[in-house]
């Protein structure tokens, strides 16, 4: 087997010298834990509403399965609350 050979040739990167490179600022982590904790706050409170909306339904409708199914699912958020 023939041996190849490889050759590399080097090619100068010409970057904009009047550009400026800019650095993006951190958003502070007081910040982005009140961003979180009011994000799962709302997510928990309409989770807990569309579920007693079913619930309630589930009880007009006499469905008992869906009912037991849903109220095992609620115990969660009682727990939470």
């Amino acid at each position: 087997m023939k041996k190849q050979k490889i050759s590399y040739r080097l090619i100068p990167f010409n970057r904009n010298s009047m550009k400026a490179i800019l650095a993006r600022r951190e958003i502070p982590y007081e910040i982005k834990l009140a961003s979180q904790l009011m994000l799962d706050d709302l997510c928990f409170n309409w989770n807990k509403a569309r579920l007693e909306e079913q619930i309630n339904l589930a009880i007009e409708q006499n469905d008992k399965a869906t009912f037991k199914t849903l109220s095992e699912q609620y115990k969660r958020f009682l727990w939470e609350s």
